[in-house]
């Protein structure tokens, strides 16, 4: 059984919704002498922040196939020093910095299921949000979100812990420390880089950075004869741009059913949507019926010399402007080598790491926010309170290493990688009352986060939630009047 060396000092890596409540949790813990939080962005909110403005590009296609998009830049041999900016190191699209959000998104959760204990999102309403789901919606836009996370900060003064525009290019252990080589846009053409010591790591970065695209037969050659027609959903932004299009979003899950309902009242009709298998269980096959959607198989190859796409149900279509891959992302830390070189052998998934929270060799290093399948952002505050106490020597030891491994093997066995491994779904009781065993009552005389049981209701929230979401495309069905009435296998 691992036991936790004294850790005075932590590193918080991201300002989203994950480092926020970490940020939050460490310091009401009142344990650490240093708590330090770093993002490359200027501003508060992760991956809610819009950045409309970066080139929305992938920069290398087979190069994102290969897994070998994002990797480490070099790094000075000294420091404190200042060099001179490269593309190498500045570009936002080889750094793949822009945020996955486009001009109306909106959050796909229900507010009581979302926002944290002691921190509950605001009830406030976008004219988008009003008319597609009425005045009881749910949803939040995007810009409502990022506010929240940047007030968690704000409120008590956990903002003073931060330094934004920094990003952490290497973070590894060096004779029982965490060395952080850290980065600053500096003005001009110079960027200053240092160093920073810690005993305890907290990766809070998201994993929603690098796209992932199914490899797929003429892929690549297709990108090279006609640019610009592969786009990858990080890379959307509004519908406007696929007016009169011939387009195809492929992929089942909540981005791709909501990209194709923004393209819809846009783009040539029908609308193609390619699914590889069932979409996700939650929301099921509604929100791609439609009189104006047809919905197709995988895409088995593209041919380069036609512009043709190639389906596994043997149809085909021609002429094709753009084909969206909302097909998900991928983890990287390229700036955490000990856990980058296991990625890069493992199939989207987070190896080596414990109930998606703590690194099973190193009980220094722990991780917020990599996980998924519902109750997002909420389960954060679990796993940042668990952490916080795991970190300080407060909490519930872990189980011995080898059960842990065994615990990993077994899933990875099941589950093999994506999705369907780092979701917590359905078992969302079991992970919720895990974090809370571990982490246990906050000590006496502290400020530390108290955590409740998990809600048998939250459950049927989240039915609702769903629901309600359904309700919203009903709607826009009904408001077009040409809902078809036959089953949706007749259309396959």
């Amino acid at each position: 059984m691992a036991t936790v060396p004294q850790v005075r000092r932590v590193a918080v890596i991201g300002v989203g919704p994950a480092g926020a409540i970490a940020t939050d949790a460490l310091a009401k813990e009142q344990a650490f002498d240093v708590v330090r939080v770093f993002d490359r962005r200027p501003i508060i909110g992760g991956t809610w922040v819009y950045t409309p403005h970066l080139p929305a590009a992938i920069p290398s296609l087979p190069l994102l196939l290969a897994g070998k998009a994002d990797v480490a830049v070099p790094v000075p041999e000294q420091f404190p020093t200042e060099t001179l900016k490269s593309e190498q190191v500045n570009s936002h699209q080889l750094r793949f910095s822009d945020s996955a959000q486009h001009e109306h998104l909106h959050s796909n959760i229900h507010p009581d299921i979302m926002g944290y204990t002691q921190e509950p999102l605001p009830w406030t309403l976008s004219g988008r949000s009003v008319q597609r789901y009425g005045l009881d919606g749910p949803f939040r836009h995007r810009e409502v979100i990022r506010t929240w996370i940047e007030d968690i900060f704000t409120r008590e003064g956990s903002d003073k812990h931060l330094s934004l525009h920094t990003t952490v290019e290497r973070a590894e252990k060096v004779n029982g420390e965490w060395v952080l080589t850290l980065r600053k846009d500096g003005k001009g053409d110079k960027d200053y880089w240092w160093q920073e010591r810690f005993d305890g790591l907290v990766v809070a970065s998201g994993h929603y950075n690098v796209p992932w695209i199914p490899e797929t037969e003429g892929l690549i050659e297709f990108d090279k004869r006609w640019p610009g027609r592969i786009q990858h959903s990080k890379r959307f932004r509004n519908g406007e741009k696929y007016k009169g299009k011939k387009t195809i979003v492929v992929g089942g899950s909540v981005s791709a059913h909501e990209i194709v309902h923004e393209i819809l009242p846009f783009a040539q009709k029908p609308l193609i949507s390619s699914i590889r298998r069932d979409p996700i269980p939650s929301f099921g096959w509604t929100p791609f019926i439609h009189p104006h959607i047809v919905i197709k198989k995988q895409i088995s190859s593209l041919c380069p010399t036609t512009g043709t796409v190639f389906f596994t149900d043997g149809s085909k279509v021609k002429d094709v402007d753009h084909i969206i891959f909302a097909t998900g992302y991928t983890f990287s830390f390229p700036f955490l080598p000990v856990v980058q070189e296991r990625v890069e052998k493992a199939y989207r998934r987070l190896p080596g790491v414990y109930q998606h929270t703590f690194d099973i060799l190193d009980p220094t290093l722990t991780f917020v926010g990599m996980l998924g399948g519902g109750f997002t952002f909420k389960v954060y505050e679990w796993q940042a309170v668990a952490v916080a106490r795991h970190l300080a020597g407060r909490a519930q030891p872990l189980p011995p290493v080898a059960d842990q491994q065994r615990w990993e093997a077994k899933r990875a066995a099941a589950k093999k990688g994506g999705k369907d491994y780092y979701s917590i779904a359905p078992d969302y009781k079991d992970f919720f009352e895990f974090l809370r065993k571990i982490a246990g009552d906050p000590k006496e005389g502290t400020t530390g986060r108290m955590l409740p049981a998990f809600c048998d209701e939250w459950l049927t929230v989240w039915k609702g939630m769903v629901a309600h979401k359904l309700r919203g495309f009903e709607e826009r069905e009904r408001a077009e009047e040409e809902v078809k009435k036959e089953p949706l296998r007749a259309r396959l």
